[in-house]
């Protein structure tokens, strides 16, 4: 007979492909109903980035349909975000369940390249997504989407000023460079530094993200410090380039990670190689090879994408409209949409660990 039970039952041996557990014992499987032969039931995944939700999906269908009585199956596909754990040292965003920060070793990698469209990527698959520019004396976030002129605004309120972040593209923004003049440097030391990223974390109106990304400075500074003795981390996304000059530092940031023992997603090679325009099934190893495949079997962390270099990738970021905006199809584009559902993906295995 055809009842909750037989459908949890034939649902027992599905398991999602990155926890390698049950749907049914993780509780991925909810609101079940049953009209005549047709079993209609939500589909709660950990995230609405899921990269093999096809896959779940075709494998529940095949699980069903082996029962006799099952002729029509129909999947609603939800999610909900599992939230990072603080330690007692840290003090969580409110209703911000994972940060991530993308950082490199040294500048002029594409690390805010990768930041911002990865925090696009996400939000276009239906997460809630914030991104904090915490470069504060190089803050690049806000040219790359277009919004440099914006001001943000600030609510008084009785534990203090507030600043409401800016929204574009499909996420919530804060960066030093809505609070300064265009090409006004920022002189400071280390303390104001702090003083800076704390405001962005606490005293930000971030409201429900399921991601909170971190465009990093480079190097392994007072920022990198403060960012991972204050929130609990969900983990560090490590951008480098194919050349010697860029791992070296690459692999120091990774060091700094581990010291600090934050849990390191996986490494991304940007400018992998380049794509000209009129040959588009060429392409030319400008800063060499396989960096990013030596960096991460030395190191034993994944590596999660290629990035190519192409004309369209540079001219969205100067004219504001990331990548993920005006050329989705493109390879840039389809690569950064891979990297951001592994680290999605990568996530959801450690918080439910």
């Amino acid at each position: 007979m055809l009842n909750n039970e037989s459908i949890l039952n034939a649902l027992q041996p599905v398991q999602d492909p990155e926890l390698k557990k049950s749907l049914v014992t993780l509780n991925m499987i909810r609101n079940i109903s049953i009209e005549d032969s047709k079993v209609k039931f939500t589909l709660v995944l950990t995230t609405p980035a899921c990269p093999l939700k096809e896959l779940i999906i075709q494998d529940c269908e095949k699980a069903l349909k082996e029962l006799p009585e099952v002729q029509t199956v129909e999947i609603e596909v939800t999610s909900e975000t599992p939230t990072q754990k603080a330690l007692p040292t840290q003090q969580s965003i409110s209703e911000v369940k994972n940060i991530i920060a993308v950082s490199s070793g040294k500048g002029g990698v594409g690390k805010s390249t990768v930041a911002v469209n990865t925090a696009i990527a996400l939000a276009q698959m239906g997460a809630k997504v914030g991104l904090l520019d915490a470069d504060i004396y190089g803050p690049n976030a806000p040219t790359m989407l277009g919004v440099e002129d914006y001001q943000v605004t600030v609510q008084k309120r009785p534990e203090g000023d507030i600043l409401e972040p800016i929204f574009s593209s499909g996420i919530k923004m804060v960066s030093m460079g809505f609070l300064i003049n265009p090409g006004q440097p920022v002189v400071w030391r280390g303390p104001m530094l702090n003083g800076i990223i704390r405001q962005f974390l606490y005293q930000v109106n971030w409201g429900p993200l399921d991601y909170l990304i971190v465009d990093m400075p480079p190097g392994t500074g007072d920022v990198q410090l403060t960012l991972a003795q204050s929130v609990p981390l969900a983990g560090a996304v490590i951008v480098t380039t194919p050349q010697n000059v860029s791992l070296v530092d690459a692999y120091r940031g990774v060091k700094m990670f581990e010291q600090l023992k934050i849990n390191i997603l996986g490494i991304v090679e940007n400018m992998s190689y380049f794509i000209p325009p009129d040959l588009p099934n060429h392409s030319y190893d400008i800063f060499g090879s396989g960096g990013g495949i030596k960096a991460s079997e030395e190191l034993q962390i994944p590596l999660l994408g290629l990035v190519p270099l192409e004309i369209s990738l540079r001219e969205g970021g100067d004219k504001g409209v990331p990548i993920l905006i005006s050329h989705p199809q493109s390879a840039s584009a389809r690569a950064l949409k891979l990297i951001a559902q592994q680290i999605a993906g990568k996530i959801s295995v450690a918080a439910l660990a």
